[in-house]
This record gives structure tokens, C-alpha cells and sequence, in this order.
């Protein structure tokens, strides 16, 4: 924050960790929205915003098999092919390092994902479900060997019982992993049991030298606040997307997230330039963000896609059918 832009009174009491980083997960969970299928243009213009905001990370989507999607059915960012990236950030600011998603069993990693000196990728994120561990372990190596940074994204944890997420954890640590995720896939968690979590992945984590981050999704309106939470309780790699667009409910959004931080290499006009131009006018034929639909499977802690193929149905505004149909109930 400029200090013209500082309200009065707040000059000299703000602080910041300058150890927290901030990742742009746009393009990779809003992807999810529309099969990928952005174009170029939007995909352009979200990275120079990223550059112009100093935000550390953007997501630039899967690295997914081609043997299981087509590209005559899900957009390029679904692949992130070599050519398709450097066609859309041009030439690359390294103040902005480039990630990737790449789910465990689903990814042909030792062919389609490049060494790192011949790639604008800096990070592999591999993201997993608990019994996909060793999948993951592998992929983790492989990417550590070509050179990048990697984390693992461990979902759906809010369906993981303690122990199988202890061994995990365990095993995961003496991987070369860099950044272990707490992942509230469902939108589902409260702030009490991030900081639960948090606690257990930092035990793990911080002896093995490693760093703990967080992905949030707003089905309870409670991305943003549990994101917080996180940061208090010590992550140190926070995700956050344009106006929250990504999967459903949504992600913490980038602009309020960085209105938080308070840390000066971070820039909130440009992110509202972004949201303007780019971002709001998708709003009505995507429809992601807060709706009854996606806090009920919140509340049920249940995967979001009932909820997402209610939403892109005409009779979307029937919460209470939709509400039924996914507990049963018969009145």
C-alpha cells in the first residue's frame, strides 16, 4: 500500500510477514468452470495483472493425460502445453514464477512434463487424494529431479481420518516436497479446524524443513476468514483467484486477500482492472461464487458437482428441490 493510499491513522502500525507468498489459482480452478476453455486474451491478460500486482505464483492450469481428455472437449489450459504457455505470457517477468497442476494418476508427468531449463514452469503442484500417496511420491521425485519447485495438494481432507492423514504426512515429509497444502476441497471447514490441521501438518512439516500452504473454497463464505486463519497460524503459501473465480463457490479472493497482507510490493489497482475487464463479465454464464446450492454441500461436506450441474440448469434458483434431492428428504 502506497502510503498516499494509506488511511489516516495507519501509518506506522501495519505490519507484514514478507516470509508469505501468494499464488493466483484463476486460470487452473476457474478452468474447472468452463472445461478450460479460456481464451489466450484472458489468459494474457491475468498473467500481466499477476506481474503488475506482484503476486509471486500464477497456476496456469493441469498438466492433464491426453489419453483421457480430448482437445476437441476441454480448452488448452487443461494440457498447458509448451507452446500454448509461451503463446500467452510472452515474454516471461521472473518476478511472476509460472506453477502447474498435476493430479496423481492422471498425468503422464515423465513425458508431457518438461525438464524445468526447457520450460517456463517453475512449479509442479501434484494434488491427491489420501490412497493416491505413492502415485504422488513418484510424481513429487520426478518433478524435484527436472528441477522445480513442488508442492502436494492433499484433498478432500475433510474425509481423511486422522490416522491414514498421519502416515501420510509422514511419508510425504521425507519426500522433497517444498510445500505441503491443507485443502479444504468441500468448503467445509470452520476456523476451528484449520487450525487443527494446521497444527498437524506443521508437526510434520517444520522438522523436515518444509512449508505449509492453503487453498480454500467459499461454499460457507468462509474462504477468505479461514485463509486468514491459516496465515495466523502460520502458512506461508496462500491461494486466492480474481474475484474468487474458481470451482463452484469459489476460491479466497485475490482482492481481499491482498488488501490484507499489507505488504507494499503488492498492488490492489491492478487486480480490479483485471476483475473489471475480464473477470465480472463471465459472472452470469459461469455462475461460481457463494449460492445456496454449494454452501448446502458445504454443509454436508460433499463434493460440489451436484451442486455445479444444478447451477448450469435453468431452475437454478429452486434451492429447496436442490436441497431434497441431496438429502433425501421427504416432507
Amino acid at each position: 500500500m502506497s502510503e498516499e493510499a494509506q488511511p489516516t491513522g495507519m501509518k506506522g502500525w501495519i505490519t507484514y510477514r514478507p516470509e508469505i507468498k501468494v499464488l493466483d489459482c484463476t486460470i487452473r480452478d476457474g478452468g474447472l468452470m468452463n472445461e478450460h476453455k479460456f481464451s489466450q486474451d484472458f489468459v494474457s491478460g491475468v498473467y500481466r495483472t499477476n506481474v503488475a500486482a506482484g503476486v509471486d505464483y500464477m497456476e496456469m492450469g493441469y498438466k492433464a493425460s491426453k489419453k483421457l481428455y480430448s482437445r476437441s472437449e476441454v480448452g488448452a489450459w487443461r494440457f498447458c502445453d509448451e507452446d500454448d504457455l509461451r503463446k500467452a505470457i510472452g515474454e516471461k517477468d521472473p518476478a511472476v514464477k509460472l506453477s502447474v497442476m498435476a493430479d496423481a494418476e492422471r498425468t503422464d508427468y515423465h513425458d508431457d512434463i518438461l525438464p524445468r531449463d526447457k520450460s517456463v514452469l517453475d512449479m509442479v503442484r501434484v494434488a491427491t487424494y489420501i490412497h493416491q500417496i505413492p502415485a504422488a511420491l513418484d510424481m513429487v521425485k520426478d518433478a524435484h529431479d527436472k528441477g522445480y519447485e513442488t508442492t502436494v495438494n492433499l484433498m478432500a481432507v475433510s474425509t481423511v481420518p486422522d490416522l491414514e492423514l498421519e502416515n501420510a504426512l509422514e511419508a510425504l515429509c521425507a519426500s522433497p516436497v517444498g510445500t505441503l497444502y491443507v485443502v479444504d476441497s468441500f468448503g467445509t471447514f470452520y476456523s476451528e479446524q484449520i487450525r487443527m490441521l494446521m497444527a498437524k501438518f506443521l508437526k510434520h512439516a517444520k522438522p523436515a524443513g518444509k512449508q505449509v500452504g492453503i487453498h480454500c473454497h467459499n461454499n460457507m463464505q468462509l474462504a477468505f476468514a479461514n485463509t486468514i486463519e491459516a496465515i495466523i497460524q502460520g502458512a506461508t503459501l496462500l491461494d486466492a483467484s480474481m474475484a474468487g473465480l474458481g470451482r463452484g463457490a469459489g476460491n479466497c479472493q485475490m482482492e481481499l486477500l491482498l488488501s490484507f497482507l499489507h505488504n507494499p510490493k503488492f498492488h490492489l489497482r491492478p487486480v480490479l482492472q483485471c476483475i473489471q475487464d475480464h473477470v465480472e463479465p463471465m459472472r452470469e454464464e459461469l455462475r461460481w461464487g457463494f449460492a445456496i446450492p454449494y454452501m448446502v454441500t458445504g454443509h454436508l461436506n460433499m463434493h460440489p458437482k451436484s451442486a455445479m450441474k444444478f447451477m448450469e440448469a435453468d431452475g437454478y434458483r429452486e434451492i429447496v428441490k436442490f436441497y431434497d434431492s441431496v438429502t433425501e428428504k421427504e416432507w
